[in-house]
């Protein structure tokens, strides 16, 4: 039993520094070396409840409510193995795991998000467990493999990340994150904002604007109760405004778009970062900044960035406007989808 967990604790650390290395390797190998050590700690209870087949209908499920919630809304729980069914050392190998598929600040922001849930219980007098900091699910769909086909998730509330990898190459999105509280008004944790870059770049770039400029930037008055395409399948906005193009802004202005952007590449570490920056670079000025709401700090706004391939949205509106949503979003590459598709063009051809 003892040199079980010595075996464990070596693995988790071996797994660690791969991933304090992720942006000088290439990071499927990465996620494969994580993913293989996740599993084989496993014993065939847990692995059971882990691994999925890649083909099949539960490789596309997400959501960012919590885990208690799933069932109410689908009639049916949220799969993979949570924290909380894990030993220490395997919890460790989780956690790499799910830093193998995030940039250092995106892994940061994570795992902060994951600890507002002990707020939230003490906010709420939780006493049944709906709010867990263990309550995230890991699953991995087909084997790991630096040239294989296989994905993985990991899910709970407000943490929702995508992977899947075909012949070496890399697709992660969907990506959200949210934060509740936006931001911790009191106790010892008080000051802190997971998703503060998020919103301070977005309304950097709508307070630049001149006021011909906001009035074509705004396209409502009121903000939306969430992001838009929430947790749909295809990320679509079907009859939407475009809200202020790329091409109507000055260069300042456009800087101000390509950092707020650089929040949402950054999440993730730099094969996927590349994917997304390649993404930006083709759309050029093709893209829109839309905004919904006041521009006062602490009134419920929302705004998103969309290009032809991807989309950014952002609100903040729950809660008195202390409750956020963000999400990376591809319009045909969600879930790895373009990236399957060329990679069974390459095979049949």
């Amino acid at each position: 039993m003892k040199l079980n967990t010595l075996r464990l604790l070596a693995a988790a650390s071996c797994a660690t520094l791969l991933i304090s290395a992720y942006s000088r390797t290439n990071s499927v190998s990465v996620m494969t070396k994580a993913a293989t050590a996740f599993l084989n700690s496993l014993t065939p209870e847990q692995k059971a409840k882990a691994k999925f087949a890649f083909a099949g209908e539960e490789r596309f499920f997400w959501h960012y409510i919590p885990t208690d919630d799933i069932p109410k809304r689908y009639n049916k729980p949220r799969m993979g193995l949570i924290l909380a069914e894990m030993n220490s050392a395997q919890r460790a190998l989780a956690h790499s795991l799910l830093a193998a598929g995030l940039s250092q600040s995106g892994y940061i922001k994570a795992t902060s998000i994951m600890s507002l849930e002990d707020i939230l219980k003490e906010m709420e007098k939780d006493t049944v467990g709906r709010r867990n900091p263990e309550k995230y699910h890991f699953s991995i769909f087909g084997d790991p493999s630096d040239s294989g086909t296989w994905g993985y998730r990991v899910e709970g509330h407000h943490v929702s990340v995508h992977f899947t990898i075909a012949n070496g190459k890399l697709a992660g999105t969907p990506t959200f994150f949210g934060s509740n509280p936006h931001e911790v008004r009191q106790g010892p944790r008080a000051g802190i904002r997971p998703l503060g870059e998020e919103e301070d770049t977005g309304r950097e770039l709508m307070n630049a604007l001149d006021e011909n400029q906001k009035k074509t930037a705004t396209v409502a008055a009121e903000a939306y109760k969430d992001i838009l395409t929430e947790a749909s399948r295809k990320a679509a906005l079907q009859g939407q405004p475009n809200g202020l193009s790329a091409q109507k802004m000055n260069s300042r202005q456009r800087e101000l778009l390509t950092k707020i952007l650089d929040v949402y590449v950054h999440n993730v570490p730099d094969q996927v970062a590349q994917s997304r920056l390649e993404k930006i670079k083709k759309a050029g000025n093709n893209m829109y900044f839309a905004w919904a709401g006041p521009t006062a700090k602490n009134a419920p706004h929302y705004y998103r960035i969309a290009g032809p391939a991807f989309l950014v949205e952002y609100d903040n509106t729950q809660n008195e406007a202390n409750h956020s949503h963000t999400v990376w979003r591809e319009m045909e590459g969600d879930f790895g989808l373009d990236l399957l598709g060329d990679h069974i063009k390459s095979s049949h051809r």
